[in-house]
């Protein structure tokens, strides 16, 4: 086991796959690669927890390396709109939201695309670009989301929560039980 860590690591080492700096998810791990040693790898996660990750299983797991050739990045932002709101106007206060948060690159330009049509909604996903996700992927969405909720309140732009209609036909028996309290 030592010894595929260490040829691992030579790897790792001469084919420049993995290195400081890099932001890298391994199963259900994400994080920056802060040291490259002979039988691990030592990455930060977002929460600050330091993992040593031995470097047979960068060789042997699938590796999704966010900043191999470049930094930039492809978010999808995922959102639902009332069938009653104008999905045109919707897509473009999309954008305009997206394009409204410092770290959402103006290059690429963010798109927004009609995904299907949903028992609650009117489906849409938001694809924006950033180039730094060391400085986090969750809070950028969240930056984006709530520029979204604003932009749709201004613009009378409505988001839809699940709601179910029951109709009772007629002839048909319903039972409702209800709670007695025993003081009554």
């Amino acid at each position: 086991m030592k010894f595929l860590n260490l040829i691992s690591g030579f790897i790792l080492l001469m084919d420049r796959s993995i290195k400081p700096g890099d932001v890298i998810e391994i199963s259900d791990t994400f994080g920056w690669v802060d040291k490259l040693s002979a039988r691990y790898v030592a990455l930060t996660t977002r929460d600050g927890r330091e993992l040593l990750i031995p470097n047979e299983d960068l060789i042997t797991h699938q590796v999704i390396n966010w900043s191999y050739s470049n930094k930039l990045l492809r978010l999808p932002i995922k959102f639902g709109i009332s069938y009653d709101s104008d999905p045109r106007k919707a897509m473009e206060l999309a954008i305009d939201a997206a394009l409204s948060v410092d770290r959402v690159h103006k290059d690429p330009k963010p798109v927004c695309r009609l995904m299907g049509f949903g028992d609650s909604s009117v489906d849409f996903e938001l694809r924006i670009w950033i180039d730094d996700p060391q400085a986090g992927v969750v809070n950028v969405k969240s930056d984006v989301f709530l520029a979204l909720w604003d932009r749709f309140h201004e613009h009378g732009i409505t988001i839809p929560f699940p709601q179910r209609e029951v109709t009772i036909k007629k002839g048909s028996s319903v039972s409702v039980d209800r709670e007695t309290d025993a003081g009554d």
